[in-house]
Parts: structure tokens; C-alpha cells; sequence
């Protein structure tokens, strides 16, 4: 969350800043309660005071009658304290629930827009959108064909948006899992394994909502335990109520983690099969540093994220996002989107990974900070973010690339140790079934 001085001196611009990224938040309401909040505080703070003062007096009282007196007016003072403190916390409760509402600064350089059509594209990767000779499959056609994800037994198990990945679909998930861990340890970070579930208060921390009706997160009845939706949940975590030196900064670490969404809301043609599933398995990069080493920082995880899908020689493009389709706790955010030919009638642009800058956003709610050698307090330190690879939807960009016109499937050179063959053969029985 922001800093609540900061908001107090430049309300107008936080205001603005929550109008273009479609939150409603009324930041003079904030203002105002924070008021009568110090008020309150001074309040107490000075009755608190007249009765200690009060308190004093009793043992000089030059009378059991004024004794009981003084008694009486101390009571009354400590009464009147306690109403005054009892306000104030009822005041701070109502600040920090506003306060947490307000979403972070925004990048001047991002794009202003409602949603994410007004997303700038900024770049492209290096392979080409593949032009098929003849007419492209989807992933669940390839998938149906090849024997590789079986929806039906999924829903049958756990219910709709589940999956079972069968063969090479398996090894391609384990071989994209390898390869991006791999390639992330070569560049300095350090590999992590974490938990698939979390405390409320620290997807709250990150910036999720683990309960209410628009919650994408499973929570587990008569707990406090949530399914996590992204490893960014349980990295962010470690780190929380601790205090780092800034010699140690940054640290960069990458994760291994199921994630787990309800995807509520979600339909339409382009969240058909693996696009939109209720688990999937996910590599993730996080990052925690100094201030001015951010924006640096964002920069290497968006590059990080375009070596990866150049090596696996899928068809993307990098977009700036815009502020009405920034997630609160971004100040920047850098989406990649992989080229999909079976989607819409000649194929379409997907998201498959995302990188964001949360500045100072993340670590004020979960209190991670950094301390100079040398010098007195600390600060709060920066948190960024990004997706190595989502399997799920990187399966989705390999399969409909790479396919060829006699129902093959190329395999990533990059892939290739790990899944043991260059191509997925069609087998006979299926090539017989399909003609």
C-alpha cells in the first residue's frame, strides 16, 4: 500500500492515479478521517496526561475529601481516554481500509487506457508467425489427436476446468520446468520450491483478496490456509516482518509452484481448454532490492521472459500494459503474448506471461525492509515480479506453432534433451481416425 503521508500530500494526484486505473476510492474521505484521527490521538494523548497528573496529586490531597475527589476526577479523565482511544482505533480501521484500497503509483511512461486494448506494443520476438499451409489446428485438436490432455477425466475427478497431461504433453511440461529453471540459475537466481498453499495475510499482503465473491483464490474451510494462485504469493512471503541488509540486495529468486485459481467469470471462445484452468504449473521469477535498482531490475525479468520464449522459438510480442488493466500493486507491468494460431479465425495474440515493478507496494503491507550499514532505521525494499513460464498456456504456443501438415509436432530444439525426441509422430491409428 502507499505511504499514508504520501497520499495526505498529494491527494489530487492520487486520486487522478485511481480514475485512470478504474478504482473507486475516495481519497478526501481518507483525508478527512485521518483528521479526526490525529485529533483523536492528541485527544487521548492529553487526558491520558491530565490523569497521571491527577494520579500525582492524591498522595499530597490535604484531605480524605479531596483525596476522593482526585479519585473520582482521575476516573473520570481515564474514562474519557479510553472513549478517545476507542475512537481513534475505530477511525484507523476505517483509514486502513481505504488506505489499502488505493493502488500503487503509476509509470509515467505507461500507456492511459480503460482495459487492455489500449496496451502498447512495444516489441517483437524473434520468430516469425509461422504461415501454415493449410488449415491450423487448435491445441485441444492436437491434444484429442496425440493423446495428450484429457479434459473429460479432469472434470470427472475434480470438475470442469481440471485436466489430466498424458504422455509427451508430460514430458513437455517437466521439459519446460527444467529448462526455465535452468536458464534463470545460469542468470543468478536462486531456485526455490515453495508451498501450494499460504496465509490469508499474506496473499492479502501481495494484494490479493482471498475471500468475498470477485476472490479468485480457493481458500480452505475452517482455515486460514489458501491455495496459491501464483508462486509471487509464497515468495513475497518469506521475506515478511524481516529486515535485510541492503549489502544483500538484490536478491532474485526463482519458483516452482502449482497455482490454483477459481477463474471466476471467465468464458468466451479465447478461454477455451488450457487457457483458462482451474491449476497449472508455474515458474516464477521475484526479485527483492534497493529502490533504484528497480526499474533496472524490471527491465532484466521483461528480458529474462523474451530469452525464454526466443529459445523456444515461439512467436510473441512484448506490451506496455495500461493503467486501467494494471493490477494494484504494479507501478509498471510488461505483458508477453505468445502467438496462438488456433485462437479466433486466423489465430490471436494470448497472454503467457507478465513481468511488474510493485515498487515499495508489496513490502509496506507485509513490512519487508533493508538497513544500511552505518546509518540509523530502515527502509522498505522493492518487490518486481514475473513469470519464467506458465505451463499450461507455453503448451498451448508449442503445440499449435510447431504443428505440421501431416498432424506432427515439432518439439523446441530447446526442449529436446528433456523430452528425448525432436517430433511428436502421429500415430497410426490416429492419422486413419482423422481422414
Amino acid at each position: 500500500m502507499l505511504d499514508r503521508k504520501l497520499i495526505l500530500e498529494r491527494k489530487e494526484e492520487i486520486q487522478k492515479n485511481c480514475d485512470l486505473r478504474g478504482v473507486q476510492v475516495d481519497v478526501d474521505r481518507l483525508v478527512t478521517i485521518e483528521t479526526q484521527r490525529k485529533a483523536k490521538l492528541q485527544e487521548a494523548q492529553e487526558l491520558n496526561r491530565e490523569a497521571n497528573e491527577t494520579s500525582k496529586k492524591i498522595g499530597k490531597a490535604a484531605s480524605p475529601a479531596e483525596r476522593e475527589e482526585l479519585k473520582e476526577q482521575g476516573r473520570r479523565l481515564r474514562e474519557l481516554k479510553d472513549e478517545a482511544q476507542q475512537e481513534h482505533d475505530r477511525l484507523e480501521e476505517e483509514a486502513k481500509a481505504i488506505q489499502i484500497l488505493i493502488p500503487n503509483l503509476t509509470h509515467p511512461d505507461a500507456p492511459i487506457g480503460d482495459d487492455d486494448t489500449a496496451n502498447l506494443e512495444i516489441s517483437r520476438g524473434k520468430t516469425p508467425i509461422p504461415h501454415f499451409g493449410f488449415p491450423p489446428k487448435d491445441h485441444l485438436e492436437l491434444g484429442k489427436l496425440h493423446d495428450l490432455i484429457d479434459f473429460e477425466s479432469g472434470a470427472r475427478v475434480a470438475g470442469a476446468g481440471f485436466y489430466f497431461l498424458r504422455n509427451e504433453a508430460v514430458l513437455l511440461d517437466l521439459a519446460l520446468q527444467q529448462f526455465a529453471i535452468q536458464q534463470l540459475v545460469q542468470r543468478g537466481f536462486t531456485p526455490i520450491s515453495t508451498p501450494d498453499v499460504a496465509q490469508t495475510q499474506i496473499l492479502q499482503g501481495i494484494g490479493f483478496m482471498p475471500r468475498g465473491p470477485e476472490t479468485q483464490i480457493y481458500a480452505i474451510e475452517d482455515t486460514d490456509l489458501n491455495l496459491v494462485a501464483t508462486a509471487e504469493i509464497t515468495l513475497g512471503g518469506m521475506m515478511a516482518d524481516q529486515v535485510v541488509d541492503a549489502e544483500q540486495l538484490p536478491l532474485k529468486i526463482v519458483g516452482l509452484s502449482h497455482c490454483f485459481r477459481t477463474e471466476a467469470g471467465a468464458a468466451g471462445r479465447a478461454s477455451k481448454g488450457l487457457y483458462r484452468v482451474h491449476q497449472f504449473t508455474k515458474v516464477e521469477m521475484f526479485a527483492f532490492c534497493l529502490p533504484e535498482q528497480s526499474d533496472a531490475i524490471h527491465e532484466e525479468l521483461r528480458q529474462a521472459e523474451c530469452d525464454l520464449f526466443d529459445a523456444l522459438e515461439i512467436p510473441y510480442r512484448v506490451v506496455d500494459t495500461a493503467t486501467g488493466d494494471l493490477g494494484g500493486p504494479a507501478y509498471r507491468k510488461y505483458d508477453l503474448e505468445a502467438w496462438m494460431p488456433g485462437r479466433g479465425e486466423a489465430g490471436e495474440w494470448g497472454e503467457v506471461t507478465s513481468t511488474s515493478n510493485c515498487t515499495d507496494y508489496q513490502a509496506r503491507r507485509l513490512n519487508i525492509r533493508y538497513k544500511v550499514k552505518g546509518e540509523k532505521g530502515t527502509q522498505f525494499c522493492h518487490t518486481l515480479n514475473g513469470t519464467a513460464v506458465a505451463i499450461s498456456r507455453a503448451l498451448i504456443a508449442i503445440l499449435e506453432n510447431n504443428q505440421q501438415a501431416d498432424g506432427s509436432i515439432l518439439v523446441p530444439t530447446a526442449l529436446q534433451p528433456w523430452v528425448g525426441k525432436s517430433t511428436i509422430q502421429l500415430q497410426a491409428s490416429s492419422h486413419e481416425h482423422a481422414t
